[in-house]
């Protein structure tokens, strides 16, 4: 029995071809072909579960050419289990291993067998690529040619190589802290740091800390933090994936914390899956139950204890906004980040065209598929400049890696609504 065989037959028959989620689907609206749509992906699905079609390496390509944006199950009046979908038939490709080349079993071993399930060894690589980046040796590499001897699709992907922190979240953000005066908390959180978040955006997870600290949360950060899990389920490795679900809930004391915090949207709508992850878990079923119930979006989390109003504004009039896809139609966060930007003093916020589409990050999309990648990146581009800002803000570290890359040159900066609301409450600090 293969794994869509093994899924509760209701979740495949919910789909009713009604055809709502094709002008949301960013591959249908670019090949107009009924496969490329999440219409016709679940019928591909449906066909193999009733051993109508075998799982071969055409089914493979079709399932991984999907973003797995979601905005197919905002789009749906039947309230189909995309995502459920999507990630039992991609684990049912790495099953059979009808997709498998030497060169991507490789590079799946080394980043999701190896370096994603060892938080100190990723760091350790991290350090070493900050070490690459502050002497120069990269810039040297692109001035003798080097890189043009390489294959050109990892040719092409080493200008999207991230610059690395200086300093990653544990040296940051201490194990316990609590806001001033010394004065019981209202609430105590967790904080999650991520993995790519964290080497590359560890001022954002400081950011986050001190945001949370200016509303009266303390915050508790344990060390060396793993993986969630997002990219290891959205890719198929299922089984990874239940282990470090297991290793995020075992770092919290759930019964002791009114929250679990995450700041990126990819991460966040994962980490709200557990429960449905672990369910045959005998000793972790229960607990995936309560660690959904904890999980919030920081923009979640803010607007549900009500933000407290910087009294200064930033060094910014205007600022447009991009949703990352699994924070708006993962997770349903939408209104919560626009608050977040609006309780800034003197900030106008300018809605973005299309700020719902993707922008073609989508985890390791703009590697498995850079052609498709860019074009969604080039649309994202032109709207953010029909806008006239000077800033757009973003809640993912893909989505923010994306958009930096295509507005390089172009006088934007990619920032977060969390920054925004940090930099505000530190000006009351500086100015008293």
């Amino acid at each position: 029995m293969n794994l869509l065989q093994s899924l509760d037959y209701s979740v495949l028959q919910q789909c009713m071809h009604c055809g709502m989620c094709l002008p949301t689907c960013p591959t249908y609206v670019e090949t107009k072909r009924e496969r490329n749509s999440p219409r016709g992906r679940i019928s591909l699905m449906r066909s193999v579960a009733d051993g109508e079609l075998e799982v071969t390496r055409e089914f493979a390509d079709e399932m991984y050419y999907c973003l797995g944006c979601l905005a197919c199950q905002t789009a749906c009046p039947a309230g189909v289990n995309y995502a459920e979908l999507f990630e039992t038939a991609r684990g049912e490709i790495e099953r059979s291993a009808v997709a498998q080349t030497p060169e991507r079993d490789f590079w799946r071993w080394l980043t999701l067998n190896v370096l994603f399930m060892h938080p100190r060894l990723l760091r350790l690589t991290g350090w070493g690529l900050r070490l690459w980046q502050k002497t120069g040796g990269d810039r040297f590499m692109r001035r003798v040619k080097f890189f043009g001897l390489l294959p050109k699709h990892l040719r092409d992907l080493e200008p999207q190589t991230p610059k690395v922190a200086d300093a990653f979240s544990d040296s940051l953000i201490a194990p316990v802290e609590s806001p001033t005066p010394l004065e019981k908390p209202r609430y105590r959180v967790g904080l999650l740091t991520g993995c790519v978040q964290d080497l590359a955006f560890s001022n954002i997870n400081r950011d986050t800390a001190d945001v949370l600290l200016a509303n009266d949360c303390e915050v508790i950060t344990p060390r060396a933090q793993s993986c969630c899990g997002s990219l290891h389920a959205h890719n198929g490795e299922l089984e990874l994936a239940r282990e470090l679900a297991r290793r995020q809930i075992d770092s919290f004391d759930l019964d002791h914390l009114d929250a679990i915090i995450t700041n990126a949207g990819g991460c966040g709508s994962h980490l709200k899956q557990y429960g449905h992850l672990l369910h045959e878990d005998p000793f972790y079923a229960a607990k995936g139950r309560q660690w959904d119930r904890k999980v919030k979006d920081i923009h979640e989390w803010l607007a549900q204890i009500g933000i407290r109003k910087p009294e200064h504004g930033v060094e910014l009039s205007e600022v447009t906004y991009h949703e990352s896809c699994h924070l708006c139609h993962g997770q349903k966060v939408t209104s919560q980040p626009r608050q977040v930007l609006q309780a800034i003093p003197g900030l106008t916020l300018k809605e973005l065209p299309e700020s719902n589409w993707c922008c073609g990050s989508a985890g390791i999309y703009n590697i498995t598929q850079p052609e498709q990648s860019a074009k969604l990146l080039k649309r994202k581009v032109g709207h953010i400049e029909s806008t006239k800002t000077t800033c757009v803000a973003t809640s993912n570290p893909g989505c923010h890696l994306q958009l930096a890359n295509g507005l390089k040159g172009k006088g934007v900066n990619v920032t977060q609504p969390v920054t925004l609301l940090a930099q505000a409450y530190r000006k009351k600090d500086r100015s008293s």
